[in-house]
């Protein structure tokens, strides 16, 4: 039996066919596809990011943590959006808001200065469906993926001076 996988490996190998990434929420993983709505109802996919180091920052206006961390990523994203990373050619922010209303959602965009176009909710609270796929079990909570989709800081370690510190550690040299 371990002759036929192993031919079978060797088989696979030669005719190019790649052994795919696990897809999970782990450091390491390929991070999981979330399709959602913007604010202004059009369809966007966390893929749409492909190529840039994203911070993935679920969060919510009522949340007071969050918009308390929320200057935090705004500093970020503005010192990094032009830099070039190890894998990825620019810094964005994919949002995932908690919200239950999209006039509360909207708001709290505005009011914070989250000025990047990546938004989305399903305006379904600690029911949100992106939230599930994530684990999300708190919030703020987030994710930094590199330009190949892969999982490389989540968490606390992500929060005030920690998330400068990762992206400097992205930082191509």
């Amino acid at each position: 039996m371990k002759k036929l996988v192993l031919l079978l490996v060797i088989v696979l190998m030669g005719t190019g066919v790649a052994f795919s990434q696990k897809i999970g929420i782990n450091i390491g993983d390929k991070a999981p596809e979330l399709i959602g709505t913007t604010p202004d109802g059009k369809t966007m996919k966390l893929s749409d990011t492909k190529g840039k180091l994203v911070l993935l920052d679920f969060w919510a206006s009522w949340c007071g943590p969050c918009r308390r961390e929320n200057p935090n990523v705004v500093k970020a994203y503005n010192e990094y959006k032009n830099k070039k990373f190890t894998s990825g050619d620019s810094f964005i922010v994919f949002n995932v808001s908690l919200d239950k209303t999209a006039d509360a959602w909207k708001a709290g965009i505005k009011k914070d200065k989250l000025d990047w176009p990546y938004h989305i909710s399903d305006l379904k609270y600690w029911s949100s469906k992106h939230a599930a796929i994530y684990g999300v079990k708190g919030i703020p909570s987030s994710f930094l993926i590199n330009g190949d989709g892969i999982i490389v800081a989540k968490g606390n370690a992500l929060r005030g001076p920690g998330l400068e510190s990762n992206l400097d550690k992205q930082l191509k040299k």
